[in-house]
């Protein structure tokens, strides 16, 4: 499918032309300045960073605040990644309004609850509140909606841009690169829409993508899906490693609900594939997707989920309504709002008969509209379906809210990537660093109260870890971790030199990735690769080196923490 056809069919189903960021390349590493496509402008900075997500957007505050140029380029309209364009409230830990994530990021959160209190209609009580939570939902303590992430972000930037410090390329897609030896040269970019071509030239890059799609373009070593117990000695490690077995990604999607209205209309293609769907999964799955029932995490045997829709809470169960909700109308003088709006992250549209990570653009795009239209079902079958706290069934008046997420149908703009192409990296995070149970085999039961200590942390953070069902039929493994440190060593590729990840593709395994690739987490990553690029080009020395010499790693945490970045937890 060439790219204009691309952007069609992306067009028809109602998302932007980037979602195929995750499909493989054919055409891997340009090597050498003669193969640059002669017909590219050309843009030079200090700082080259592809992706806009949470990481990217550190990065390019970190190095910009540093006095370095930068140029970030992200695929959408939207920065802000997982918190905006794909349509997840950010997933935090219980400690996050006080430590436990760099100064900035607080900084980020208490803007976004000022951007309320100046330009939204809340009640006195709600503008009183210290830690405002918009939406009230039970997933996080400031559940908002993706355009404030946007608006927030840029107000972030903007003294950057504005100085020229800061060069921001939307909906503009890294097709090609040029590497020398084990030095990344340059990248080619190219508009999704327009087709214009920019070759993007600096002394050093950053792998912002969602799904870290500059590995295979530069040659930089990587490793995706599962790894085996004999590699890593993880517990929860399989047999078998599988390089193709990825965590499920999803489509997320808003709504709202409007008493009275009848806004139902023709079942959408696919509804009885969907409706009828029973996972086949190991341990087995709990029953049909498409059901308020599904597998608990912890113990993999049957949970009953609610559904209803003004807000209520259900007794004895979870209200999935109240779950990634938004908007809470109470928050706002009477008449702002009709009702809620919630996003729907839940596990009955996560997309796991397929996966997204090294496969042919035909595979990803045949997957990419399974997962709409499996998202799309689970909208039409709350809409009909339901069960209903009174022994009725569905509710008319849901209604997708295309305007929250930025696009015509609802959808998100961008899938939820949960993992991605990860590093083959100077020091990888296993589970036994961690992990509880696993902490205490290696270290003992007294040690393993705490997880291990890193002598390079470059930041902190902490989120169980959270495997949901993968591509290939594994249930999920959901375990307790230990708050943890980002080790400097897991930011550092095995052999490229001046090429740095900064999302979800840092060195970690399958398993330690699920407690790295939350929210504030890839804030940290991405702002500890910001400062490193400042420091080590102040001090003239590689990236490796700040590791390896004492001294300098001694004095590049000193600084990052003058910076407001916590790399240790409080004893």
């Amino acid at each position: 499918m060439d790219r204009r056809s691309f952007i069609t069919y992306a067009s028809i189903l109602g998302g932007s032309a980037a979602l195929k960021s995750c499909a493989a390349f054919t055409p891997a590493t340009k090597t050498g300045k003669n193969r640059r496509n002669t017909g590219s402008r050309e843009l030079n900075a200090d700082v080259i960073i592809i992706g806009g997500g949470l990481g990217g957007c550190a990065a390019a505050l970190a190095s910009c605040r540093n006095g370095l140029k930068v140029i970030m380029t992200e695929e959408t309209d939207w920065i802000g990644g997982q918190i905006s364009q794909q349509g997840v409230p950010p997933d935090e830990h219980q400690w996050i309004e006080t430590h436990g994530a760099p100064k900035s990021y607080r900084e980020y959160r208490n803007r976004v609850r000022d951007y309320y209190r100046q330009h939204y209609p809340l009640t006195q009580s709600a503008k009183a509140r210290q830690n405002l939570n918009p939406g009230d939902g039970s997933v996080s303590r400031i559940c908002h909606e993706p355009r404030v992430s946007v608006s927030v972000l840029t107000d972030m930037l903007a003294p950057y841009m504005s100085s020229g410090k800061l060069q921001l390329l939307t909906d503009y897609k890294a097709i090609g690169a040029n590497v020398m030896g084990d030095n990344v040269l340059d990248i080619e970019v190219e508009n999704l829409y327009s087709g214009d071509r920019i070759v993007l030239s600096g002394k050093s890059f950053v792998d912002a993508t969602e799904c870290g799609d500059l590995l295979p373009l530069t040659g930089t070593e990587y490793i995706t899906g599962t790894e085996s117990k004999r590699m890593t000695g993880e517990l929860h490690a399989p047999d078998k490693a599988d390089p193709m077995n990825n965590q499920a990604f999803t489509v997320c999607f808003a709504m709202d609900y409007q008493p009275g209205v009848d806004n139902i209309q023709d079942p959408p293609d696919g509804y009885d594939y969907w409706r009828n769907y029973i996972p086949e999964m190991t341990p087995p799955w709990s029953g049909r997707l498409l059901d308020l029932t599904y597998s608990d995490p912890r113990t993999l045997q049957p949970k009953k989920l609610g559904f209803e829709p003004t807000g209520g809470n259900l007794e004895g169960v979870l209200n999935l309504w109240n779950y990634r909700r938004i908007i809470n109308q109470k928050n706002f003088t009477e008449g702002t709002y009709d009702g809620d709006i919630t996003i729907v992250n839940w596990p009955q549209n996560d997309f796991f008969p397929g996966n997204l990570i090294d496969v042919p653009e035909k595979e990803f795009n045949k997957h990419l509209a399974s997962a709409k239209q499996l998202s799309h079902s689970l909208f039409y079958w709350l809409q009909t379906e339901a069960p209903r706290p009174d022994g009725g069934a569905g509710w008319r008046g849901l209604r997708l809210r295309g305007d929250v997420m930025g696009t015509r149908d609802g959808m998100a703009k961008y899938p939820y990537i949960r993992e991605a192409r990860r590093i083959r990296a100077e020091f990888t995070v296993l589970e036994e660093h961690v992990g509880a149970e696993n902490r205490k085999l290696v270290a003992g039961a007294i040690a393993g109260k705490k997880s291990a200590d890193f002598h390079d942390s470059v930041g902190v953070g902490y989120y169980h870890i959270d495997l949901h069902p993968s591509s290939r039929s594994n249930n999920y493994i959901d375990f307790s971790s230990l708050p943890f440190q980002i080790p400097l060593g897991a930011l550092l590729p095995q052999r490229v030199n001046n090429l740095l990840p900064a999302n979800k593709n840092i060195g970690t395994t399958h398993i330690t990735n699920g407690c790295y690739r939350l929210h504030p987490v890839e804030w940290s990553i991405g702002e500890a690769v910001g400062c490193l690029i400042a420091f080590a080009g102040k001090k003239k020395v590689p990236f490796r080196a700040v590791r390896e010499q004492k001294t300098l790693l001694a004095e590049f945490q000193r600084e990052n923490e003058r910076q407001g970045i916590e790399t240790e937890w409080p004893r």
